[in-house]
């Protein structure tokens, strides 16, 4: 697919087409990195930054785990 680059601000910007980022699996406000290898842009998503009291929340009596003896 063609498209063309545009003005944002003192920057550049391209938009990704919905099917596109529906594919990649991304979204508004998706962390990106951005580089450049071989003269190309390349933009990769990144893993979802977890909260502490987030992951806390999540444990319940059926997912929590017992002590393990590793015998030390």
């Amino acid at each position: 697919m063609r498209t063309r680059i545009s003005k944002w601000g003192n920057s550049l910007g391209v938009r990704i087409p919905k099917a596109f980022a529906a594919e990649a699996g991304l979204e508004d406000g998706t962390p990106v990195d951005i580089s450049v290898s071989g003269g190309r842009i390349v933009v990769t998503a990144l893993g979802r930054e977890y909260q502490l009291e987030e992951l806390v929340d999540g444990i319940t009596a059926e997912n929590r785990h017992t002590e393990t003896d590793w015998g030390h």
